[in-house]
């Protein structure tokens, strides 16, 4: 169960100006383009349309082991105009933007990222993922996490925030009700990893790349993980008619054994989470959310595929359940 966190004052936020990237001036490949041809004019260069064409800022509050993955991961991804790898221990905080930075011409990244001391740049940013510090290297948890939700919150009050630690759920928990976030702003993206996870395993028992299997991930993982094996698929093909009951399982029983996932799958699932919110598009991450309405007891954030927008969640999506995956959810929520 979450414990209850201690009341914590909210100063009022002083309203100014927020600063943008400049629009983005290169145009869009012609429709039919797959690679470089003589459509293309010298001018023209290659975005992806579905990006908004004024770059968002990105920041990361907590250069640890998990900050400095992400901040590689985004840099590759092109999603954003500039990103800010911050820390209390700026100059640690500098160094690792530096590193990737000089690392953007091998890996033919242009994105612009630097480093600093929180909480510089906080305010401006579009998006804020939550990591953890470089002191202890671990995930931002306990009082120092709703510490540094709190400073993002009262900084930046219209930015998307998502905590990206696999220990995150209780920090999005205590954002809503504690802080008062709205709950539309504030989500957790490592049950993508744990879906990515699965995924994994199942293509190598449906001999498929793991592209081609579809499923997702709902519930309070580990232990109360539901994952909806009625409408997974591989290769276009339930897994009930690719794969032998004894199969199917065992990997139920291997899934709590996946979590948590390690920072490389909780970087790449935040990654792809700020992805599909800033793109709007049709894809369903699985997401820490919480719901619209408080049920009995306590609200409590689950994993559920989330549709998204750049600012925050769209709508929660609840996929057809069997009877027994039914069951297994309600425990969640229960718990």
């Amino acid at each position: 169960m979450t414990t209850s966190a201690p009341a914590v004052s909210r100063a009022p936020a002083t309203a100014r100006p927020i600063p943008r990237e400049p629009p983005v001036t290169t145009a869009a490949r012609p429709s039919n383009c797959g690679a470089a041809t003589a459509a293309c004019s010298p001018a023209m260069s290659c975005v992806d349309t579905r990006i908004p064409r004024t770059m968002p800022v990105i920041a990361i509050h907590g250069a640890g082991t998990l900050g400095g993955t992400l901040a590689r991961t985004l840099s590759l991804r092109g999603l954003a105009g500039k990103i800010r790898l911050l820390d209390n221990s700026g100059d640690v905080a500098e160094g690792k933007a530096l590193d990737i930075r000089q690392a953007g011409p091998i890996e033919r990244s242009d994105t612009r990222i630097g480093g600093g001391a929180l909480p510089a740049d906080l305010a401006e940013a579009d998006v804020v993922l939550l990591a953890g510090p470089v002191a202890g290297d671990a995930e931002w948890s306990g009082e120092k996490g709703l510490d540094a939700l709190q400073q993002v919150a009262e900084m930046n009050r219209r930015a998307l925030i998502v905590c990206a630690g696999a220990g995150h759920r209780e920090l999005v928990e205590q954002g809503v009700a504690t802080l008062g976030i709205d709950r539309r702003r504030v989500i957790g993206s490592a049950p993508e990893a744990l879906r990515a996870a699965i995924r994994a395993i199942v293509a190598l028992e449906a001999g498929c790349p793991a592209s081609e299997v579809s499923l997702t991930v709902l519930g309070a993982p580990p232990d109360r993980a539901v994952v909806p094996w009625s409408q997974a698929t591989a290769g276009g093909v339930s897994l009930d008619g690719a794969l032998p009951p004894a199969v199917l399982a065992r990997l139920r029983t291997r899934v709590a054994a996946l979590w948590p996932p390690g920072p490389y799958a909780l970087a790449a699932a935040a990654a792809h989470v700020v992805g599909a919110a800033l793109a709007g598009s049709g894809r369903r991450p699985a997401c820490f959310a919480m719901p619209a309405t408080e049920r009995r007891g306590p609200a409590r954030a689950l994993a559920m595929p989330v549709e998204l927008a750049a600012s925050g969640v769209a709508r929660l999506v609840e996929p057809p359940l069997s009877p027994r995956e039914r069951e297994e959810l309600q425990a969640a929520r229960a718990d």
